[in-house]
């Protein structure tokens, strides 16, 4: 039986990617409150232009797709500021209270990372946080960005002192803007879904139970089933007040009404260091057998162009027959079949990580049922065995660790030679559960290897590699152990990514903004 989820009741950015559904701007805006009565009404106002999850289409059950969208979604002390009851806020998650700049450390936030280099926005200690609301807009046009962001700005300024966009941001020369603004990158005039190292991005994204239609196929972006099929995964690894993959409702804030179709959101700031990476990569790349752009791929486990993974295209040959394919299908307008083409994988057949290494970035986000066939079962301690045996399904150790990925870009990158300038992405994480979830993979998948049995080799991209020069990175690239070729090692990796800010954010449903609003919280 098909699950069927209130669309009207959830908020539009948990369940659809804009940035894949024509929406190639955005803008982030943060408040404080600064009159708990005064808040309460400013919800009230805002949640009246709220965009819902909805199916977009002329068809019943349909709405007429928006030019831009509003989305809310609170700090631990926004919800106080507002006027939440003791025993509401102590019913939320610890990591949600304590927030991301006291979890740093679990994070890997050090170094170039550290909060003393973030925006100003994000710099303060959470007991003086000012962030209290995150209004995220979305929009097709910039006419329609500007459209948006005046009609917030007109609703914020009828509170007077009571509300207050906040500054802080940083954009282009150090300045500092009421917002951040993303948008999707563009070459040649088309709008292209890559960032700035030049990977093909966005692809992939998690399909769970109840989504509406427009969601694509669960191959590839479900939970491996046996038979090398797919299923959505459950609707509360991303939704509160719903069955999750342990069939058990995920910890969620009193009262339920709270909490159901609510989530958490991750919003992270990350500045992309283009100079190092392209100096690097060229750097290695005259000394890898395959090349540049495979070295490339390596990284990601995709290729830069077209995000052709490496477990279909593990070399040119294959990458070619694959492109072939890939363009075919594209000239045709069958997008079932690119999508399949860019998702329908696994690493079945890869377990020594020869074709995808074991330390590229889609790899440790999301290893596909890979790490039960890398632990033989006297490996597994005796809690992950039974976990294993009790879910009976090939992802049962990666299914609990998956996320939503929403944002964009932001920033043009004027000077590819160069580190500094305004230039990065925003990502934004959805789950229900912080811990169990976003800091799980941030910690142990990211920043450690062990469970890849790569020891301390961290993500390629995305980890906190060391700035230490007695105790530089490194990560192994695989080969075929049945052939006689040598792993090849990368060393002395820099850090190609650092953080400039962010914080957890509470993201209510409809219901709840309403009852936030009219300060009906009762926990009891």
């Amino acid at each position: 039986m098909t699950k069927q989820l209130d669309l009207l009741d959830i908020q539009g950015n948990l369940v659809r990617a804009y940035g894949r559904f024509g929406y190639p701007l955005a803008r982030y805006v943060f408040l404080a409150v600064h009159q708990p009565a005064a808040g309460r009404a400013l919800v009230g106002d805002l949640t009246r232009y709220v965009t819902g999850s909805l199916d977009w289409g002329p068809g019943p059950g349909q709405m007429p797709r928006p030019d831009w969208t509003l989305n809310l979604a609170f700090t631990y002390p926004g919800l106080a500021q507002l006027g939440l009851p003791t025993a509401s806020l102590m019913s939320f998650s610890p990591e949600f209270a304590a927030g991301m700049r006291e979890r740093r450390d679990i994070l890997g936030d050090t170094g170039s990372s550290a909060p003393q280099h973030w925006d100003p926005i994000w710099r303060k200690h959470r007991d003086t946080q000012d962030v209290h609301v995150f209004a995220s807009l979305n929009a097709v046009s910039p006419e329609a960005l500007a459209k948006g962001y005046a009609k917030l700005q007109s609703i914020v300024e009828t509170y007077g002192d009571g509300a207050q966009i906040l500054g802080g941001n940083v954009g282009d020369d150090g300045e500092l803007l009421d917002y951040q603004d993303a948008h999707a990158l563009v070459e040649n005039g088309q709008v292209v879904a890559k960032e700035h190292f030049g990977y093909t991005d966005g692809i992939s994204d998690p399909v769970f139970e109840g989504m509406p239609p427009s969601a694509q196929s669960t191959k590839g972006r479900g939970k491996p089933m046996p038979g090398s099929t797919w299923a959505p995964l459950a609707t509360g690894e991303f939704l509160l007040g719903h069955p999750d993959e342990a069939h058990e409702y995920p910890p969620g804030p009193k009262p339920g009404l709270l909490a159901r179709n609510g989530s958490y959101l991750i919003y992270r700031k990350l500045h992309q260091n283009v100079g190092t990476f392209e100096a690097y990569l060229e750097q290695q790349g005259r000394a890898y057998p395959g090349g540049k752009e495979l070295l490339a791929a390596k990284f990601a486990g995709r290729w830069r162009d077209n995000g052709a993974p490496l477990a279909r295209a593990p070399d040119a040959a294959s990458k070619q027959r694959f492109d072939a394919e890939f363009y075919a299908a594209l000239k045709a307008g069958d997008m079932a079949k690119v999508d399949d083409l860019l998702s329908d994988f696994d690493y079945n057949q890869d377990m020594s990580g020869a074709k995808c290494p074991f330390s590229a970035h889609i790899r440790r986000c999301n290893p596909r049922g890979s790490l039960q066939m890398i632990h033989e079962p006297g490996d597994l301690p005796g809690s992950l065995k039974q976990s294993v045996d009790a879910f009976d399904t090939p992802g049962a150790l990666s299914n609990r660790r998956r996320m939503l990925r929403r944002g964009l870009p932001y920033g043009q990158v004027k000077d590819r030679s160069r580190d500094d300038g305004n230039h990065g992405i925003v990502i934004m994480l959805v789950n229900a559960d912080i811990n169990r979830q976003f800091e799980f993979v941030q910690q142990q998948w990211m920043n450690y290897g062990n469970d890849f049995k790569a020891g301390n080799d961290k993500d390629i991209l995305l980890g906190n590699h060391s700035e230490d020069p007695t105790q530089p990175s490194k990560a192994v690239l695989q080969t075929d152990p049945a052939g006689h070729d040598a792993p090849h090692f990368l060393p002395r990796i820099p850090r190609f990514v650092e953080t400039r800010g962010g914080d957890y954010f509470f993201v209510p449903s409809l219901t709840a903004l309403r009852m936030i609003a009219a300060g009906v919280i009762d926990p009891t």
